[in-house]
Protein backbone atom coordinates (compact mmCIF):
# COMPACT_ATOMS: atom_id res chain seq x y z
CA UNK A 1 0.00 0.00 0.00
CA UNK A 2 2.10 3.09 -1.23
CA UNK A 3 1.63 6.51 -0.12
CA UNK A 4 -1.55 8.40 -0.81
CA UNK A 5 -2.45 10.92 1.61
CA UNK A 6 -1.08 13.33 3.97
CA UNK A 7 7.66 18.85 13.23
CA UNK A 8 9.30 15.93 13.77
CA UNK A 9 7.51 14.33 16.82
CA UNK A 10 9.48 12.94 19.32
CA UNK A 11 8.88 8.76 19.86
CA UNK A 12 7.72 7.89 23.32
CA UNK A 13 9.16 4.85 24.91
CA UNK A 14 6.10 2.11 24.11
CA UNK A 15 3.57 1.44 26.64
CA UNK A 16 -0.64 0.11 26.66
CA UNK A 17 -3.76 1.65 27.23
CA UNK A 18 -6.98 0.18 27.49
CA UNK A 19 -9.04 -0.37 24.37
CA UNK A 20 -12.91 -0.27 24.52
CA UNK A 21 -13.61 -4.13 25.59
CA UNK A 22 -10.94 -2.86 28.09
CA UNK A 23 -8.43 -5.26 26.61
CA UNK A 24 -4.68 -3.97 26.42
CA UNK A 25 -3.80 -1.89 23.26
CA UNK A 26 0.10 -2.11 22.42
CA UNK A 27 1.42 1.44 21.57
CA UNK A 28 3.93 1.59 19.20
CA UNK A 29 5.19 4.93 18.78
CA UNK A 30 3.77 9.03 20.19
CA UNK A 31 4.83 11.93 18.94
CA UNK A 32 3.91 15.56 19.94
CA UNK A 33 -0.18 15.19 18.62
CA UNK A 34 0.12 11.57 17.02
CA UNK A 35 -0.20 8.13 18.38
CA UNK A 36 0.11 5.12 16.49
CA UNK A 37 -1.10 1.89 18.32
CA UNK A 38 -1.80 -1.45 17.05
CA UNK A 39 -5.20 -2.03 15.42
CA UNK A 40 -8.14 -4.17 16.88
CA UNK A 41 -11.37 -5.67 16.52
CA UNK A 42 -12.75 -2.40 17.14
CA UNK A 43 -11.11 -0.74 14.44
CA UNK A 44 -13.67 -2.12 11.71
CA UNK A 45 -15.97 0.96 11.59
CA UNK A 46 -12.97 3.42 11.73
CA UNK A 47 -11.23 1.32 8.08
CA UNK A 48 -14.65 1.43 6.81
CA UNK A 49 -15.40 5.09 7.34
CA UNK A 50 -12.04 5.97 6.43
CA UNK A 51 -12.40 4.24 2.78
CA UNK A 52 -15.88 5.69 2.37
CA UNK A 53 -14.39 9.16 2.65
CA UNK A 54 -14.51 9.56 -1.45
CA UNK A 55 -11.44 12.12 -1.27
CA UNK A 56 -9.35 9.44 0.64
CA UNK A 57 -10.73 6.92 -2.32
CA UNK A 58 -9.76 8.65 -5.57
CA UNK A 59 -5.62 7.68 -4.06
CA UNK A 60 -6.53 4.50 -3.75
CA UNK A 61 -4.22 2.34 -5.76
CA UNK A 62 -6.07 -0.99 -4.51
CA UNK A 63 -9.73 -1.96 -4.66
CA UNK A 64 -11.80 -0.64 -1.61
CA UNK A 65 -12.54 -3.62 0.93
CA UNK A 66 -15.86 -4.80 1.59
CA UNK A 67 -16.66 -4.52 5.61
CA UNK A 68 -16.75 -8.09 5.57
CA UNK A 69 -13.23 -7.80 3.91
CA UNK A 70 -12.71 -5.40 6.84
CA UNK A 71 -13.25 -7.50 9.48
CA UNK A 72 -12.55 -10.79 8.54
CA UNK A 73 -9.32 -10.32 6.50
CA UNK A 74 -7.53 -6.73 6.52
CA UNK A 75 -7.45 -6.54 10.13
CA UNK A 76 -6.58 -9.71 11.21
CA UNK A 77 -3.81 -9.64 8.35
CA UNK A 78 -2.40 -6.34 9.80
CA UNK A 79 -2.36 -7.18 13.58
CA UNK A 80 -1.10 -10.82 12.56
CA UNK A 81 1.97 -8.94 10.47
CA UNK A 82 2.52 -6.39 13.33
CA UNK A 83 2.72 -9.26 15.71
CA UNK A 84 4.96 -11.56 13.41
CA UNK A 85 7.34 -8.71 12.43
CA UNK A 86 8.76 -7.11 15.21
CA UNK A 87 9.43 -3.09 14.26
CA UNK A 88 7.55 -3.15 10.99
CA UNK A 89 3.74 -3.39 10.64
CA UNK A 90 0.48 -1.31 10.44
CA UNK A 91 -0.51 0.90 12.87
CA UNK A 92 -3.89 3.12 13.49
CA UNK A 93 -3.36 6.34 14.16
CA UNK A 94 -4.94 8.78 16.55
CA UNK A 95 -5.19 12.44 17.69
CA UNK A 96 -3.14 12.37 20.66
CA UNK A 97 -5.57 15.25 22.42
CA UNK A 98 -8.86 13.79 21.76
CA UNK A 99 -8.15 10.02 20.69
CA UNK A 100 -10.39 10.47 17.55
CA UNK A 101 -9.03 8.21 14.63
CA UNK A 102 -7.81 10.11 11.83
CA UNK A 103 -6.08 6.89 9.41
CA UNK A 104 -3.23 4.47 9.28
CA UNK A 105 0.46 4.24 9.00
CA UNK A 106 2.79 1.43 7.74
CA UNK A 107 6.29 0.58 7.54
CA UNK A 108 6.80 -2.84 6.20
CA UNK A 109 9.19 -4.59 3.26
CA UNK A 110 7.05 -4.45 0.51
CA UNK A 111 7.18 -7.64 -2.02
CA UNK A 112 10.77 -7.62 -3.76
CA UNK A 113 12.46 -5.15 -1.53
CA UNK A 114 15.05 -6.44 0.89
CA UNK A 115 14.04 -7.17 4.37
CA UNK A 116 16.10 -4.20 5.70
CA UNK A 117 14.75 -1.70 3.55
CA UNK A 118 10.76 -0.89 4.78
CA UNK A 119 8.57 0.78 2.49
CA UNK A 120 6.55 3.88 4.47
CA UNK A 121 3.12 4.19 3.48
CA UNK A 122 -0.29 5.84 5.26
CA UNK A 123 -3.63 6.83 4.60
CA UNK A 124 -5.46 9.90 6.45
CA UNK A 125 -8.82 11.12 6.57
CA UNK A 126 -9.15 14.06 4.19
CA UNK A 127 -10.24 16.07 7.33
CA UNK A 128 -6.91 15.65 8.13
CA UNK A 129 -5.16 16.31 5.22
CA UNK A 130 -2.76 19.73 5.40
CA UNK A 131 -1.99 19.66 9.24
CA UNK A 132 1.31 17.98 8.96
CA UNK A 133 0.37 14.69 10.53
CA UNK A 134 1.81 12.95 7.55
CA UNK A 135 4.63 14.42 7.73
CA UNK A 136 4.92 14.21 11.60
CA UNK A 137 4.28 9.96 11.64
CA UNK A 138 6.52 9.86 8.79
CA UNK A 139 8.93 11.60 10.55
CA UNK A 140 8.75 10.18 13.66
CA UNK A 141 8.51 6.03 12.19
CA UNK A 142 12.04 6.70 10.06
CA UNK A 143 13.74 7.57 13.34
CA UNK A 144 12.24 4.79 15.07
CA UNK A 145 13.55 3.06 12.10
CA UNK A 146 16.85 3.35 11.74
CA UNK A 147 17.36 4.56 15.76
CA UNK A 148 15.91 0.79 17.06
CA UNK A 149 15.88 -1.32 14.06
CA UNK A 150 18.70 -2.51 11.29
CA UNK A 151 17.08 -0.76 8.70
CA UNK A 152 19.69 0.31 5.60
CA UNK A 153 17.30 2.13 4.10
CA UNK A 154 13.42 3.91 3.71
CA UNK A 155 11.87 4.19 0.77
CA UNK A 156 8.21 5.29 -0.18
CA UNK A 157 6.47 5.20 -3.91
CA UNK A 158 3.60 7.75 -5.46
CA UNK A 159 1.89 8.62 -8.45
CA UNK A 160 4.40 11.48 -10.09
CA UNK A 161 1.52 13.79 -10.49
CA UNK A 162 0.42 13.34 -6.37
CA UNK A 163 2.04 16.85 -5.36
CA UNK A 164 0.59 16.98 -1.42
CA UNK A 165 2.34 13.06 -0.69
CA UNK A 166 5.87 14.28 -2.84
CA UNK A 167 5.99 17.38 -0.65
CA UNK A 168 5.59 14.95 2.73
CA UNK A 169 8.11 12.40 1.48
CA UNK A 170 10.39 15.84 0.98
CA UNK A 171 9.91 17.16 4.47
CA UNK A 172 9.96 14.09 5.71
CA UNK A 173 13.73 13.89 4.66
CA UNK A 174 13.88 11.88 1.45
CA UNK A 175 15.08 12.36 -1.82
CA UNK A 176 13.81 11.21 -5.34
CA UNK A 177 15.57 8.47 -6.57
CA UNK A 178 13.98 7.63 -9.74
CA UNK A 179 11.03 7.25 -11.81
CA UNK A 180 9.12 4.56 -12.74
CA UNK A 181 5.82 2.62 -13.18
CA UNK A 182 3.80 0.64 -11.00
CA UNK A 183 1.74 -0.82 -13.32
CA UNK A 184 -1.21 0.16 -11.31
CA UNK A 185 -4.49 1.13 -13.08
CA UNK A 186 -4.32 4.99 -13.74
CA UNK A 187 -5.93 7.19 -10.32
CA UNK A 188 -7.81 10.06 -13.16
CA UNK A 189 -7.32 11.51 -16.27
CA UNK A 190 -4.26 13.35 -14.78
CA UNK A 191 -1.95 10.52 -14.53
CA UNK A 192 -0.07 10.06 -16.92
CA UNK A 193 2.94 10.78 -15.79
CA UNK A 194 4.22 7.17 -13.93
CA UNK A 195 5.53 6.78 -10.40
CA UNK A 196 7.94 8.00 -8.08
CA UNK A 197 10.02 6.86 -5.67
CA UNK A 198 11.97 8.48 -2.36
CA UNK A 199 14.00 7.44 0.05
CA UNK A 200 16.77 8.33 3.26
CA UNK A 201 19.45 6.01 3.68
CA UNK A 202 21.15 5.55 7.40
CA UNK A 203 24.25 7.62 6.52
CA UNK A 204 22.10 10.33 5.43
CA UNK A 205 19.55 10.33 8.21
CA UNK A 206 22.72 10.55 10.11
CA UNK A 207 23.98 13.32 8.44
CA UNK A 208 20.34 15.05 9.17
CA UNK A 209 19.67 13.86 12.57
CA UNK A 210 23.52 15.94 13.38
CA UNK A 211 22.08 18.97 11.44
CA UNK A 212 18.90 19.01 13.76
CA UNK A 213 20.74 18.74 16.26
CA UNK A 214 22.61 21.49 15.71
CA UNK A 215 19.89 23.65 15.09
CA UNK A 216 18.24 22.50 18.45
CA UNK A 217 15.32 20.40 17.11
Amino acid sequence: MPVHAHCIGTSHPARKVRGRDDDEVDIYLETDRLVLREFTADDVDNLVELDADPEVARWASEPISSRDEVEHQVIPAMRRYSQDSPGFGFWAVEDKATGEFLGWFHLRPDHGHPSDEPELGYRLRSSAWGRGYATEGSRSLIDKAFAKHDVRRVLAETAAFHTASRRVMEKSGMRLVREFDRGYPPLGPDDVLGDVEYAIDRAEWERQRVGRTDDGQ
